[in-house]
């Protein structure tokens, strides 16, 4: 038998009844029945979940996108996946984050990997190896980040990876390690003895290696961003990634894919607002009309924050379209200088703009709903602290300057991206 994974979780049961869980025996499409019964599915457990008050952990959503092959939508046609655009993907990781925002983001690093493994033109056998175990549901989690005192982008490691006997041994504690928890292997990076980075994809229960769910944010709290410990864990050769910088010198796509979460995240805050007027009887002695559905004011505000939902989601798929060009465009693995700036700038001003309409959105959400929409037991907030979690990724400020310097003095913006 397999080690088993080493976690620490308060509860990690939340199986459904086999005898009334839907069945998918064959890869999802998008637009079809079974796709929508796969996301509304996915809702209902959310909210059973959440209305519970327990927190228990998706692990029942994972495992039916494992069953749908959700997870290899990107694959060609011939090993089973749907051969998506990047603009299609994202929309089905909004429809994903209007259902459950903490599956969705789960799902970040591995379609990151996945876009990574399809671009893969050093080695064509590992190529085919990752494609093949994705197909059959595998899912990819990061174990990237650390808390150390060197700058984020820089891609030097106090993790480590050194060589023992054929194989290599790795050393280290990752942070924020998102959706790694629900994974079946994880992409661990890392540092030579000689300081050079390097990367190594292994199992998640490999002896040695521990999964503490211990993400204590504000929001996106089930989504296993916790630490990841890495103790003397055996690597094969096979595993070792090199780092070839010529791929691309940017990284928008976990980027942007952080707002596609964000765009599904109003889709929500939408059909709330709407059920909250459409639930009140009453009205104040202010108010415009003898009912609040029939309030100018009240249908103003949510008229504004549907408008922001277009807004965002329009973006975000406008903005998919720059990574495609890009990624279509490359030659032998290798994408366009010019092609892959262009999608950094534009998903940097993306993210400008839907970060502030966003964190707008989920507090105008307050203002249709009255006293009673901030029950705790109403779960309204999640929408302004999941919002506010996943913008605080990379601090707007940032990307709103060097937009800025490109705009003004031509400054093309710096190649040292955040992963993740």
């Amino acid at each position: 038998m397999p080690k088993q994974k080493q976690i620490n979780v308060k509860d990690i049961s939340n199986k459904k009844d086999d005898s009334i869980s839907p069945k998918f025996t064959a890869p999802v499409k998008i637009d079809s029945p079974e796709f929508e019964l796969l996301i509304a599915e996915i809702a209902r457990d959310a909210a059973e979940r959440r209305n519970s008050g327990s927190e228990a952990r998706p692990f029942y959503a994972i495992d039916l996108i494992k069953q749908s092959r959700l997870s290899a939508l990107q694959l060609p046609i011939e090993y089973g996946g749907s051969n998506v655009s990047i603009r299609d993907l994202f929309y089905v990781v909004v429809r994903l984050a209007e259902a459950d925002s903490d599956v969705a983001h789960i799902l970040r690093a591995h379609y990151g990997y996945v876009e990574q493994f399809l671009r893969e033109s050093n080695n064509e056998e590992r190529r085919k190896t990752w494609l093949a175990r994705i197909a059959e549901g595998a899912i990819i989690g990061n174990a990237f980040t650390e808390i150390s005192s060197k700058n984020v982008g820089n891609l030097v490691f106090e993790t480590t990876l050194s060589p023992d006997g054929d194989g290599y041994r790795l050393n280290g504690t990752k942070y924020f390690s998102t959706g790694t928890l629900y994974s079946d292997y994880v992409v661990v990076m890392a540092s030579t003895p000689e300081g050079l980075p390097i990367s190594a994809i292994i199992p998640t229960n490999r002896e040695g290696v521990s999964l503490e769910d211990d993400w204590d944010g504000i929001g996106q709290r089930l989504t296993g961003s916790g630490t990841t410990r890495l103790h003397n864990v055996f690597v094969t050769s096979e595993e070792v990634i090199e780092l070839s910088g010529d791929k691309t010198p940017f990284n928008s796509f976990v980027q942007l894919y952080l707002h596609a979460v964000i765009a599904g995240i109003l889709r929500n805050v939408v059909s709330d607002a709407a059920a909250l007027v459409k639930g009140r009887s009453r009205t104040f002695s202010y108010a415009a009309a003898d009912t609040p559905r029939e309030d100018p004011q009240l249908l103003q505000v949510i008229g504004e924050i549907s408008s922001i939902a277009y807004a965002a989601e329009a973006t975000l798929l406008a903005t998919a379209d720059s990574l495609d060009i890009a990624v279509n465009a490359a030659v032998d693995g290798v994408i366009d200088y010019s092609l892959s700036h262009n999608a950094s700038l534009k998903t940097s001003q993306a993210k400008v703009i839907i970060d502030e309409l966003a964190l707008k959105s989920a507090s105008l959400l307050f203002e249709v709903g009255g006293a009673s929409a901030t029950k705790q037991s109403a779960h309204l907030d999640r929408h302004w602290r999941n919002i506010r979690t996943l913008a605080s990724h990379n601090p707007t400020v940032y990307k709103a300057r060097v937009i800025g310097d490109y705009v003004v003095n031509g400054t093309e913006l710096p190649l040292k991206e955040v992963y993740f």
